[in-house]
């Protein structure tokens, strides 16, 4: 049975990614608090990927990144910290475990790698400098990592829209605020964490076997489209 790491896999796209996973992969799940399911397919450490030390796994076939921030304030209002700290968890972090699993990868079946940016890359967005800034970072590191591992390990990237998580749950506190954020999107419509997760699925896969460096839009039309 293949052997995916899932990091954050308790909230949001990462615990849609676990849910997902669990019928057909062994799932070793890294984050501060525990998935709400119990499973003979999903083992959890329970680690701060920024504070602890990784757990060894010997070997593993895909290791997914699902860490993110939502910190959305005016650039005057913005710290130094708050660029900093969103860093930590969108780049630093995503380093981290990638350093450190690069070993057991190498061991591993079609190895793969998947981490998560954000339309706001792409897009210019108002309040957005920070996440925009560090998700920024996340793509260069897809991109020169893609280079660096190839032949061997395959990195790419899913860049969303708001999704519908726990992150978001400030912006889409209502239906009238959900409309709104549907009718923005030419597609009329916005993420659902199993769309995500769909996609990291394939990325993992043998059918992905092509592709490496590629950061994923799945934004319903927002980057592309003027409507």
């Amino acid at each position: 049975m293949e052997k995916i790491v899932v990091i954050g896999g308790s909230k949001g796209i990462g615990n849609a990614i676990l849910l997902q996973q669990l019928e057909k992969r062994m799932v070793y799940n890294i984050s501060r608090t525990a998935p709400e399911i119990t499973h003979s397919n999903l083992i959890h450490y329970s680690a701060d990927i920024l504070q602890d030390t990784l757990p060894e796994i010997e070997n593993i076939d895909a290791l997914i990144y699902c860490p993110g921030s939502i910190n959305l304030k005016p650039i005057l209002s913005l710290s130094i910290d708050d660029f900093r700290n969103d860093f930590e968890i969108n780049v630093i972090g995503a380093v981290k475990a990638i350093q450190h699993y690069l070993p057991a990868l190498k061991r591993g079946t079609n190895p793969s790698i998947v981490v998560f940016s954000t339309v706001a890359v792409k897009l210019g967005m108002p309040f957005h400098a920070s996440i925009a800034a560090a998700k920024g970072g996340v793509e260069g590191l897809v991109k020169s990592l893609g280079a660096e591992l190839a032949p061997t390990i395959r990195i790419n990237a899913i860049a969303p829209t708001i999704t519908e998580t726990s992150l978001s749950a400030s912006i889409l506190r209502n239906d009238r605020m959900k409309e709104n954020m549907a009718e923005r999107h030419p597609l009329k419509s916005y993420l659902k964490p199993q769309e995500a997760a769909q996609m990291a699925d394939y990325l993992i896969s043998k059918a992905a076997g092509s592709i490496s460096g590629q950061i994923f839009q799945m934004d319903y039309g927002l980057v592309s489209f003027k409507l």
